[in-house]
């Protein structure tokens, strides 16, 4: 789950123009793309504090986004990515819209993406009723196990690639790794034919990675084999690299935002764990990529 919250979070910001253009068909001239985005996590958690919500959050963010207007205006999007069932996931939702309103007085667009496979969990409202006092409140939702896939694999739109990722990693209960490894190949295979520049090309490909795990570690080898054969062997940063760079900053991310230095600690267990599975590398070259001392290395093993 933490894993997860992490490439969710990292993959919005990452393709943020993308997912407006995808859920909003007016998007380039409803918004002014070119003024980049200012994501509100901060300011979110102090309107929703962690310890006023019963059932673990996945994951949510508050974005402020520059309309086409011509004037300084701005509008807010808030996007809640829920991958289990909350029975008072729609009234959290009208919380937060009120919340939201109410400190910044700025339009607020709210968008609940599901990620669950219930396919009975899709709320779309809240609705209050008490002796004559009546409120709705309506949302933008997207209910990923319902989605055409042939449709999104001829999607030109980056976020496709995500949601396709989303709904292999829910196909995966129903496969055995062989039959994974050839799905996630072909989701591979997918995204480097759709001539995306390379910097999105390698966030959907770290996503695509990490999101949709194998049971047995080998088949990670055999999928960057793969990888480095569609990429005919070019002189750039392999896969491995990418996301042992992902998960660096995951964990600098993560250290910073607690204040602490635990999240890097695990970030580097975990790139030191990954190379250890892979069955590869002395400890020494182990070390070096992951940079750490060779009795890091040595103390994970053992453990």
């Amino acid at each position: 789950m933490k894993r997860n919250d992490t490439l969710w979070k990292g993959i919005l910001e990452n393709i943020f123009s993308d997912f407006l253009c995808f859920f909003f068909k007016d998007a380039e001239e409803i918004f002014d793309l070119e003024r980049g985005f200012e994501f509100l996590d901060k300011e979110l958690e102090q309107l929703f504090p962690t310890e006023e919500i019963k059932a673990p959050k996945f994951v949510d963010k508050l974005v402020k986004v520059f309309t086409s207007s011509g004037a300084e205006e701005w509008v807010l999007v808030h996007i809640e990515v829920q991958g289990y069932d909350d029975k008072d996931f729609a009234r959290r939702m009208y919380t937060y819209f009120y919340r939201i309103l109410d400190k910044y007085e700025r339009p607020v667009t709210a968008i609940a993406i599901f990620t669950d496979g219930n396919e009975g969990f899709h709320p779309q409202k809240f609705e209050y009723n008490y002796l004559g006092t009546k409120a709705t409140f309506e949302f933008n939702t997207y209910k990923i196990l319902d989605q055409d896939e042939e449709a999104l694999v001829n999607n030109s739109n980056p976020f496709s690639i995500v949601v396709l990722t989303v709904l292999l990693a829910l196909k995966k209960k129903k496969l055995d790794d062989d039959g994974l490894l050839n799905l996630k190949y072909s989701l591979a295979r997918n995204l480097f034919g759709k001539n995306f520049p390379r910097k999105k090309v390698d966030d959907l490909l770290i996503f695509l990675q990490r999101y949709v795990t194998f049971a047995n570690p080998e088949y990670n080898i055999k999928f960057e084999r793969e990888i480095e054969e569609l990429t005919d062997k070019q002189k750039t940063m392999g896969i491995r690299e990418l996301v042992l760079d992902q998960v660096k900053k995951e964990g600098i991310r993560l250290g910073e935002e607690k204040g602490e230095l635990m999240g890097i600690d695990k970030a580097k267990t975990e790139v030191v764990s990954n190379l250890l599975a892979m069955n590869k590398f002395s400890v020494e070259e182990i070390a070096k990529l992951a940079s750490v001392s060779e009795s890091f290395v040595t103390n994970v093993k053992n453990s």
